[in-house]
């Protein structure tokens, strides 16, 4: 393998290399648009770049670090270019969620997300595509423009944080912020074949993100290692005042658990995640993952939880239902423009989430869902008695042809059916690549229970450290 380029570089590789100085802050951002302007015609991972303001900051920090050669401990993403999925308020710049309606709006503030990955001392080199308001699983449902696999130009990245995940994917940043509701952040990791980790909920705040569904968005790292994601993932987590659904359960240093010996930890496999209609040599690829564990010092156990149709069906209703009051707002008069420019995917989830809220049909289904969503809770707490941590596929399939979700009304539900269940119960996990199938990456994703994110990434950690 030769000599890395400075663009391929992980955080921990960058801070090495800027503490020797191998190289500046400016010359690695140089290099990150180097290849942004390489790539991104054909793969479309962004809507907005900051080229002169990353370029101008990335000199200002040059400067900071001759000054203070130990500002890593103060500022741990310090010179770092990372991309922000377009559902992130960013103050002065624009903010779409890749929906028509927002085209224009130019947020008074910074989402808290952002306010702490700069406060880091992380540079934004932009703003990515997305499914439009979150909406969908492979970024078709862009009202601007569709994003292309890294790997495969004629396949999506996944969705909904498809920019986020082709633009580390294809190096163009260092690392990505990204949302999940249920898959958008470990889905397009999985197809894109990187690390994406969706936190507890309520581990990061969700205040100035563009809200899909207030009981499930989560906010997350993209990443190119799983040590990456856990230094991200200690700048973004904690408590905020403006978001009261955050916890005060300590955040703890994840690097720094990372390099804690694991012992005895036994992961649960649900046989109910080997989908009988699944792609069997995705289902081959996983299994011998698994086994990967086992060699390396891990136990497993074979558990049974629901099968995951039911979480579609929970998912689908509770989803739409706060889809439909969260769009509420965009009425043109306060901001956003006409309701008739929403996107077809954003009507339909309207007129749905508004009918299982309506007076005759609440309780037959949005309180059904509801009651059935603390059973999926129950079931996992259930199997944590028995496991500290569960290991799975994260997706059915290898990347998808662009094309496949517009033949689909239930696209997004179908392929993130493994995780929708752990996503409802508010669980952390993580999904990293485990092998490939037709040159293209398979997804393997742990799960652990509510604001246990040390587990996750020991376990994945422990897989990536022994390689492929």
């Amino acid at each position: 393998m030769g000599v890395k380029k400075l663009n391929e570089l992980t955080i921990i590789e960058v801070q090495k290399g800027l503490r020797n100085k191998s190289f500046s802050v400016k010359d690695l951002t140089k290099a990150c648009f180097k290849q942004i302007r390489k790539t991104d015609d054909k793969l479309k991972a962004f809507v907005l770049l900051r080229e002169k303001e990353s370029l101008s900051l990335a000199e200002k920090y040059d400067q900071e670090l001759k000054e203070n050669p130990e500002v890593f401990a103060q500022k741990p993403l310090f010179g770092i270019p990372i991309a922000v999925k377009d559902n992130f308020c960013t103050k002065g710049i624009k903010t779409t969620a890749s929906a028509d309606i927002l085209k224009d709006f130019i947020p008074p503030y910074n989402a808290t997300v952002v306010e702490k990955m700069l406060a880091a001392g992380a540079i934004m080199v932009g703003k990515t595509n997305m499914d439009a308001w979150a909406h969908g699983s492979s970024t078709e449902a862009s009202d601007f423009f569709t994003t292309k696999n890294p790997h495969d130009l004629t396949r999506t990245p996944g969705g909904s944080s498809g920019g986020s995940a082709a633009a580390v994917a294809s190096n163009q940043v260092i690392a990505a912020i990204g949302s999940e509701t249920a898959g958008s952040i470990r889905q397009p990791a999985a197809w894109c074949g990187i690390v994406g980790l969706k936190p507890t909920y309520g581990r990061v705040s969700r205040w100035g993100l563009i809200p899909m569904a207030s009981s499930t968005d989560s906010p997350g790292p993209l990443t190119k290692t799983v040590e990456d994601a856990a230094i991200i993932l200690s700048v973004l987590a904690g408590k905020d005042e403006r978001d009261a659904t955050t916890s005060l359960e300590p955040v703890k240093d994840y690097s720094r658990e990372l390099k804690r010996k694991t012992k005895n930890l036994t992961l649960g496999v649900p046989q109910e995640y080997f989908l009988p209609k699944m792609d069997e040599k995705v289902v081959l690829t996983v299994k011998k993952a698994i086994k990967k564990l086992e060699k390396i010092g891990f136990k497993t156990k074979k558990i049974s939880l629901f099968d995951p149709k039911y979480a579609i069906a929970v998912y689908t209703i509770i989803m739409r239902a706060e889809v439909s009051s969260n769009l509420g707002r965009y009425d043109g008069i306060r901001f956003g423009g006409f309701r008739k420019n929403f996107g077809q995917e954003a009507k339909r989830r309207i007129m749905l989430g508004s009918h299982v809220l309506s007076s005759g049909y609440f309780d037959q289904y949005y309180l059904h869902a509801q009651k059935l969503r603390a059973v999926i809770v129950q079931d996992f707490e259930k199997v944590f008695k028995e496991v500290e941590a569960i290991a799975a596929p994260t997706s059915p399939s290898v990347a998808l042809k662009v094309g496949k979700a517009a033949k689909d009304l239930l696209f997004g539900e179908m392929q993130d059916i493994l995780v929708e269940a752990s996503a409802m119960a508010g669980l952390p996990g993580i999904s990293l690549n485990c092998g490939w199938v037709n040159n293209l990456p398979v997804g393997l994703q742990i799960v652990a229970p509510q604001f246990r994110e040390e587990i996750i990434l020991k376990v994945a950690h422990a897989y990536e450290k022994s390689g492929l």
